[in-house]
């Protein structure tokens, strides 16, 4: 039994593409009542060409999936700390990797990551290991690639546009994957066609080779028998698939992880109790290797602020123990975390400890 039955297999395709055929025949059932009538004759051909197309169209769509994917290669858009780790998972397994960096200042030290590193995956070593290569032109990465994965700036704007082009230039058959945290892969794609947005999902990695977890979640409009083949090919190239079963905010672990945090700032602002004392408490009950509070000096404490912002929109949430507590105490005052000389929940350590 595959890990997505255990899980909760998505909708079974073959239901899905069963329904717009039964619509189909309705509507053809519909027209040839309505011929019976002269009247409705200059509609009863436009709708005969809208009900066929639309089947068509969605019966295509449900059944394509890439062709000849072994012998095609995975296009990663990002060659920053993450997107150099989602190329080296992939090329760990024998897949060829075409990386679309723009700043060319990074080509190097992403291509030396790779080549240091590709070993210490955990696929490495049962194939060899494929090419990688680096470009700064989108189109040059994808033209040829069975999964495109976006790794660009978590900027909503950047994400919108990158799939519109992926819409271009990216082979028809293609799945496109974003890996953001803080973005749903429906609101990354207002310009391209009902079409594409079959073939577009979230694949969210956290931070390999350290974590292998992946969480994949639909757009809402995702073929179902994407999740299943590509949860295969997570599996085969080492990484620990998790299929979220409806869209939301923060997939799944991430959506724990939000309360926690939420918690542990409220408890803060409330004077209940220290950093010092949360995380000791926290490991002590959890076996963790660490405490919400280190966790959130070393991500930094802008970046909780402005994922915990989202939330706060999107759930019409308080902000008055939270970020305002944040922004207040933390942020006005320079103390951002770890990469701050201020520090942040913990004070700044002395030079010389990590």
């Amino acid at each position: 039994m595959s890990l997505l039955a255990t899980r909760g297999r998505p909708p079974d395709s073959s239901q899905s593409r069963s329904k717009p055929i039964c619509i189909y025949y309705l509507l053809l059932s519909g027209i040839s009542l309505l011929s019976s009538n002269s009247r409705f004759l200059p509609c009863i051909y436009y709708l005969q060409l809208i009900s066929l197309d639309t089947v068509c169209l969605r019966v295509a769509s449900a059944n394509m999936l890439p062709e000849n994917y072994s012998d095609r290669p995975v296009a990663v858009l990002g060659g920053g700390v993450l997107g150099r780790r989602i190329a080296c998972t992939w090329a760990s397994a024998g897949y060829d990797v075409q990386i679309r960096e723009p700043d060319q200042s990074q080509h190097e030290s992403c291509l030396n990551y790779i080549k240091e590193n590709v070993a210490k995956y955990p696929a490495a070593g049962n194939t060899a290991a494929g090419t990688v290569r680096i470009s700064r032109d989108l189109e040059m990465a994808v033209q040829t690639a069975w999964l495109v994965i976006e790794a660009v700036p978590e900027k909503l704007q950047i994400k919108i546009d990158t799939f519109s082009e992926l819409e271009t230039h990216a082979p028809k058959d293609a799945i496109l994957a974003s890996n953001s945290s803080s973005y749903k892969s429906s609101e990354m794609i207002g310009k391209v066609k009902d079409t594409t947005k079959s073939r577009v999902l979230n694949t969210h990695y956290y931070m390999p080779p350290e974590n292998m977890v992946v969480e994949l979640m639909t757009d809402g409009y995702t073929n179902p028998d994407i999740f299943p083949f590509l949860m295969d090919r997570q599996r085969e190239v080492g990484t620990k698939p998790f299929f979220a079963r409806k869209e939301c905010t923060g997939f799944i672990f991430n959506r724990l992880w939000a309360a926690i945090k939420r918690e542990t700032i409220s408890i803060l602002a409330e004077g209940v109790s220290t950093p010092e004392e949360i995380d000791a408490l926290f490991i002590e009950l959890t076996r963790s290797w660490g405490g919400p509070c280190r966790f959130m000096d070393a991500v930094g404490l802008d970046t909780v602020a402005l994922i915990e912002d989202h939330y706060i929109k999107e759930r019409q949430l308080s902000s008055t123990y939270t970020v305002d507590f944040l922004r207040r105490e933390y942020l006005d005052k320079g103390r951002l975390g770890a990469k701050s000389p201020h520090g942040g929940l913990y004070p700044p350590q002395p030079k010389g400890i990590s």
